[in-house]
C-alpha cells in the first residue's frame, strides 16, 4: 500500500500548479513538494546570482576609469599640483636640490633664485614660441613686436584673430610662410576645440607633450620650454637641450657632453624639481661665457705675429662666445625667468 500511495502522485507534479494536488492528495505525497521548492529556491538563487553579477560588473567598470583616465592635475610626491609659480615653491625646490646634490649647491649659492611667472596665457605663449624659433633674439623680438602691432596689442592674440591673418600679412612683418602655417595650425586646433588654455593647464606632462607635438612646428624642445617657463611645471628635464647638457658636463666634470639618453640617469637626484636644476645649468653656462676680448689699438696691429695667431685667437673667442649665447637663448626668448 505504501508503494501504491507513492506511485499515484507521480504524474501530478508535472502539472504547472502544484498546490491543488497537495490539498487533494493523501498525506503521503508531502515529500514530493520539497524537490519542487528546493529546485525553485536553487533556481531563484542562481537567477539572483546571475542577475547580481552584471550589476556588480556594471557598477565596477565605470568607477575605475573616470578616476584613472582624467588625472589632469600634475602632481609631485607630497605636494600635488604645485607649480613653481606658487608662493614658496621655488624655496622648497632649492632646499631639496641642496640636500640631494651637493655639487649643485655651489651653483645655487652663486646665483639669485629663479622666478617663474609668465604674464601670458598658454595660447599667447605658444604663438610667441613659434615666432621666436630659429631666430636671433633681437630679430625675433622685432618680429614679435610687429606681430603684436598687427593684432592691436597683446590682448588681440587670440585664435580667431591669428586665423584671420593672411600669409601675405605675416610675411610683411617678417614671418616666413612655413611659420605662418605653424601659427594657423595652432590657431585652428584651438578654434576646433582640440586644444584650449584650460585643457593645456590641466593636462599632465605626458598628455600635454603628445597633444602639443601634434601642432606643426612644435617639437619636444619647444614643449619642454613651454612647460618650464609658461606653465611653471616643476619636474621637466629638457634632456636634448645643449645648454643643459653642457651645464651637466661642467657640473660633474665629465670628459664629454652627455648624450640625451644619459641625462635622465645623471639628473635623477634632482627629482621632483628637475626644471629648477635645468634652470641652474643655463645659469652655469651663462657664467662661463668668455668676456669679449679687449679692443686692440690700431697702432699695435703693426706688430702681429707672423702666423696670425692673434687674429686666430680672436676668431676662436668670438665663435665660442656665439655658441654659448645660442645655448642660453631659452632664458632670453621666454618670459618668466628671474
Amino acid at each position: 500500500m505504501g508503494e501504491q500511495s507513492l506511485s499515484q502522485p507521480k504524474p501530478q507534479p508535472l502539472s504547472p500548479p502544484p498546490s491543488p494536488p497537495a490539498s487533494a492528495a493523501s498525506p503521503a505525497p508531502a515529500p514530493a513538494p520539497p524537490p519542487a521548492s528546493a529546485s525553485a529556491a536553487s533556481t531563484s538563487r542562481t537567477t539572483r546570482a546571475s542577475a547580481s553579477r552584471p550589476k556588480k560588473e556594471a557598477n565596477a567598470s565605470p568607477d575605475p576609469n573616470p578616476s584613472k583616465k582624467p588625472r589632469l592635475t600634475f602632481s609631485i610626491p607630497g605636494r600635488p599640483g604645485r607649480p613653481l609659480s606658487a608662493a614658496g615653491e621655488v624655496g622648497v625646490a632649492i632646499r631639496h636640490l641642496r640636500v640631494a646634490d651637493p655639487a649643485l649647491a655651489a651653483v645655487i649659492d652663486a646665483h639669485e633664485p629663479p622666478v617663474f611667472q609668465c604674464p601670458h596665457r598658454p595660447f599667447h605663449s605658444l604663438v610667441r614660441s613659434i615666432l621666436y624659433q630659429q631666430l636671433a633674439f633681437k630679430a625675433a623680438a622685432s618680429v614679435y613686436s610687429r606681430f603684436l602691432s598687427l593684432l592691436g596689442g597683446e590682448a588681440g592674440v587670440a585664435p580667431d584673430a591669428v586665423l584671420a591673418l593672411t600669409p601675405h600679412q605675416l610675411r610683411q612683418i617678417g614671418v616666413s610662410p612655413r611659420k605662418a602655417s605653424y601659427l594657423h595650425d595652432l590657431a585652428r586646433k584651438y578654434a576646433d576645440g582640440i586644444l584650449s588654455d584650460s585643457a593645456v593647464v590641466n593636462m599632465d606632462d605626458r598628455s600635454l607633450a603628445a597633444m602639443l607635438t601634434m601642432v606643426k612646428g612644435i617639437g619636444a624642445w619647444s614643449v619642454h620650454m613651454f612647460m618650464i617657463f609658461s606653465l611653471a611645471r616643476p619636474d621637466v628635464l629638457p634632456s636634448a637641450d645643449l645648454g643643459v647638457r653642457k651645464g651637466v658636463q661642467m657640473l660633474y666634470a665629465l670628459e664629454d657632453v652627455p648624450r640625451p639618453s644619459q641625462m635622465d640617469k645623471l639628473c635623477e637626484r634632482w627629482r621632483p624639481y628637475r626644471s629648477v636644476g635645468a634652470w641652474y645649468m643655463w645659469r652655469l653656462i651663462e657664467s662661463k661665457v668668455p668676456q669679449p676680448a679687449p679692443a686692440i689699438p690700431v697702432g699695435s696691429l703693426a706688430l702681429p705675429s707672423p702666423d696670425g695667431q692673434i687674429m686666430l685667437q680672436q676668431q676662436q673667442q668670438q665663435q665660442q662666445q656665439q655658441t654659448v649665447i645660442q645655448m642660453i637663448d631659452p632664458l632670453q626668448m621666454l618670459p618668466g625667468m628671474g
